[in-house]
C-alpha cells in the first residue's frame, strides 16, 4: 500500500477521470479532480499536492501550458503525461514542456502506479538535506533547490534535462550507454528506433557546454557517454 498522497488528475473524459481516480484512491491517495485544464491550474495554486496527473488535449488550458504553468510555480512537483498522442515530437514538446514521465494511452494501470511510485520515492529523498550537491568539474547541481551552476552561471533546465544531467555526474568519468540512460532516466526499454535520448544530450551539451571552453560531455562512439571531471 502507498503512503496516502496527495494528487491532481486533470483529465477531460469522464470515464477515464472517473476509472483514474478511483483506481488511485483504493491504491491510497487522495486525488482532486478536474476536468478543464484552467480549472486544474487554479486549484494546483490553491492548494498543496504531492504529484500531478495530466491529459494534453485539455479545454482551457492543454497540457503542455498546464506543465509549463506549473513548473513555474513549483519546479519540484512530479508532473506525469497521460496522453493519446504518440510520436516522437509529442513526447518531446511533453518533456520540455517540462513533465517527468510521458505515458501513452491505451495504458496498463500499474504501469501509472509503478512511475508514480517512483516519482514520489524520488522527491522524498530530495528532501533530505544531507549531501545534496553534485559536483564535476565547475559544474554544481543543487539537488534540493534544483540549481544547476557551472563556472558561478546559473544555467535552466527542464525537469528531464536536470534529470539527465544529474545521471552523468553521478556515474561521471563512467561511459553509460544509451540502454542505461533509458532506463535510469526515463525508465523504460531502450528502442533503437527512437533519438530521444541523442536529442536531450545535444539539449544538455547546449546550455551546458557550449557557453564554456572546456567540454564535459563526450561521445564513446559505439558505446555511449561520459561526463568527465
Amino acid at each position: 500500500m502507498t503512503d496516502e498522497r496527495r494528487i491532481l488528475l486533470v483529465e477531460d473524459e469522464p470515464k477515464i477521470a472517473d476509472a483514474l481516480k478511483l483506481g488511485l484512491t483504493e491504491n491510497g491517495y487522495t486525488v482532486t479532480l478536474a476536468y478543464d485544464g484552467s480549472i486544474g491550474y487554479k486549484l494546483f495554486k490553491s492548494d498543496t499536492f504531492d504529484a500531478v496527473i495530466l491529459d494534453i488535449n485539455l479545454p482551457g488550458m492543454n497540457g503542455y501550458e498546464l506543465c509549463k504553468a506549473i513548473r513555474a510555480n513549483n519546479p519540484q512537483v512530479p508532473v506525469i503525461m497521460l496522453t493519446a498522442l504518440s510520436a516522437l515530437n509529442d513526447k518531446i514538446e511533453g518533456y520540455d514542456a517540462g513533465a517527468d514521465d510521458y505515458i501513452v494511452k491505451p495504458f496498463e494501470f500499474k504501469e501509472l502506479l509503478l512511475k508514480l511510485r517512483v516519482l514520489l520515492k524520488r522527491t522524498l529523498h530530495q528532501n533530505i538535506p544531507v549531501g545534496n550537491v553534485l559536483k564535476a568539474a565547475d559544474l554544481e547541481i543543487n539537488l534540493d533547490s534544483r540549481e544547476v551552476k557551472r563556472a558561478g552561471v546559473v544555467i535552466n533546465l527542464t525537469a528531464k534535462e536536470f534529470q539527465l544531467l544529474e545521471y552523468l555526474v553521478r556515474n561521471k568519468n563512467k561511459v553509460v550507454s544509451r540502454a542505461d540512460i533509458a532506463l535510469k532516466v526515463w525508465e523504460i526499454d531502450f528502442d533503437t528506433n527512437t533519438n530521444v535520448i541523442d536529442v536531450y544530450i545535444n539539449y544538455l551539451r547546449s546550455k551546458i557546454d557550449k557557453p564554456f571552453e572546456t567540454k564535459l560531455i563526450q561521445t564513446q562512439v559505439g558505446m555511449g557517454y561520459i561526463l568527465r571531471d
